[in-house]
């Protein structure tokens, strides 16, 4: 008895502390994610006061990047279409920040604990990198798209233009933008 009283525990014990990081349904509702997950939205509006950064372009960008999965990592690569290589990138989580960036984010803000599968952690690392953007490039707080495109090609990319001969960037960019609109009608009308 004592066993089964034991196994029962460490499973609800288990079940309490991992959080949910399973992406919401219907993410083309702002309204419902934020319903769904108030604690996404509590996330958003702490960076938007400490960074600036508006919470429906923080959402526009975290659908693009993860679709609000934060176990989000990027896929495989295999050789002779068989043989696991490891990732393409060591993007992960809410906001799939690459290692050496993530580093950086927790080496500047003296957040050392930051985890990219924490929803608090990744939209401040959103609004740390986006506040770097515009001081860096000019890039409007509010402006999604352009703030998209630094986000994918990086400051000294962003810088050169390297976004400029990638079509298929340029379309998600406005995607982005398209989406950071969309949300912010929503939340405008369900607040």
């Amino acid at each position: 008895m004592s066993r089964v009283l034991l196994v029962m525990l460490a499973l609800v014990l288990a079940g309490c502390g991992g959080g949910d990081r399973t992406p919401p349904r219907n993410l083309d509702n702002a309204c419902s994610i934020v319903d769904q997950r108030p604690k996404y939205l509590r996330a958003m509006r702490k960076t938007e006061r400490r960074w600036g950064v508006p919470v429906h372009v923080q959402m526009a960008v975290i659908h693009q990047e993860s679709k609000f999965d934060g176990n989000a990592r990027t896929p495989l690569r295999f050789a002779l279409g068989v043989i696991p290589m490891g990732r393409q990138s060591s993007a992960y989580g809410y906001s799939q920040a690459l290692d050496g960036t993530w580093d950086e984010y927790r080496r500047a803000t003296g957040n050392r604990r930051a985890k990219r599968d924490d929803i608090r952690d990744a939209t401040d690392f959103m609004g740390w990198y986006m506040t770097q953007t515009r001081q860096k490039n000019g890039v409007s707080l509010g402006d999604a798209r352009n703030q998209y495109l630094a986000y994918h090609e990086g400051h000294s990319g962003f810088a050169r233009g390297s976004h400029r001969g990638k079509a298929w960037l340029m379309r998600v960019a406005d995607q982005v933008a398209s989406r950071a609109a969309l949300y912010d009608q929503q939340l405008r009308r369900c607040r």
